[in-house]
């Protein structure tokens, strides 16, 4: 048992540093090829840290451990909501200025509602998972097209600004960008092969460890970086990371792991777990949007809500799964 779980811990720490890699290479990589700065935000930086979420659920499917999987993916959703801005905003209160994320919130909810409908049956077959593939394609194609298009945004300068301040050469880039890749098949191997035996000698559903330990651990990278982007003030940067993460593990995360092995949702997923990514991601519209006059922003207060929400829902989790009520 002691081998499983070294093999989660230095995949864990593996999946964090080659994330990194993996994003700061392709950002630079980009700026050099001359991308808009807002489709690096957005497209690379903000995409690209759900690598690790990807690359494990990918993984977790051709495994035949959907529940992996899928846990990764929805729980990654709940993480980046309730502990990752959570956290943030109460280390620096966020304020939405961008245009471009505020009318990608509403898009947001409305997946979410999407992939309840999905899972309602149990099951996410092949064909729903090339539907999701195609919505994600339809959504990177609008906010390219939003890029290109918006002259002045907040989120744009932010971005602008902080790939300035971290310039690298065209050949570090690609370097980085490739060993970050390898390092992150790698780990993410790792830690899918540890989480599984883990789960098999404690009893508990794959899809309560893709719920937990996995989903905390591949959502790291846009912790460290929201944490980072608040103590700078790029607060945008900070949403977009979560938002482009949530739009990126609902559609292609799960798209993807369903074309490869078709998901099975066990009842638990759409009585349990939906609805609190649905409420979670309903309460991301309603303060990141600001209605009747409040501007988008989420305070310290409500920033302590969520993160109690995530203690409160992991709590639960475990709770039922070494109680004897596992999922």
């Amino acid at each position: 048992m002691l081998l499983p779980i070294i093999a989660v811990l230095i995949g864990l720490v593996l999946l964090v540093w080659s994330a990194d890699r993996f994003v700061a290479g392709a950002a630079a990589t980009a700026r050099h090829f001359g991308l808009p700065p807002l489709v690096i935000g957005m497209v690379i930086v903000g995409f690209g840290t759900s690598a690790p979420e990807l690359v494990v659920s990918v993984l977790a499917a051709a495994a035949k451990s959907p529940g992996i999987a899928l846990g990764n993916a929805y729980g990654s959703n709940i993480t980046n909501i309730a502990l990752i801005l959570g956290l943030t905003a109460i280390i620096s209160p966020i304020t939405v200025k961008s245009q471009i994320l505020r009318k990608e919130l509403p898009i947001l909810a409305v997946i979410t509602a999407l992939s309840a409908f999905l899972v309602f049956d149990g099951n996410i077959s092949r064909l729903e998972s090339i539907l999701l593939l195609a919505v994600f394609a339809f959504v990177m194609g609008w906010t390219i097209w939003q890029g290109m298009h918006t002259k002045q945004d907040e989120l744009v300068a932010e971005v602008e600004e902080s790939i300035s301040a971290q310039p690298m050469s065209i050949k570090a880039a690609i370097i980085w960008l490739v060993i970050g890749l390898v390092v992150l098949v790698a780990s993410s191997r790792m830690l899918v092969w540890g989480a599984v035996e883990i789960a098999s000698h404690f009893g508990v559903s794959d899809l309560v460890i893709g719920l937990t330990v996995v989903a905390v651990g591949t959502s790291l990278p846009e912790l460290a970086s929201s944490l980072i982007a608040a103590k700078k003030g790029e607060h945008d940067i900070a949403m977009g990371n979560a938002l482009g993460s949530n739009l990126f593990n609902t559609l292609a995360v799960v798209g993807l792991s369903g074309v490869i092995y078709p998901i099975e949702a066990g009842r638990e997923v759409f009585i349990r777990d939906m609805p609190v990514m649905g409420a979670l991601t309903l309460s991301l519209f309603i303060f990141g949007r600001g209605f009747f006059g409040r501007p988008g922003r989420i305070n310290r207060i409500e920033g302590s809500v969520l993160l109690v929400s995530w203690i409160a829902y992991t709590a639960w989790l475990l709770a039922g799964s070494f109680g004897g009520a596992g999922a």
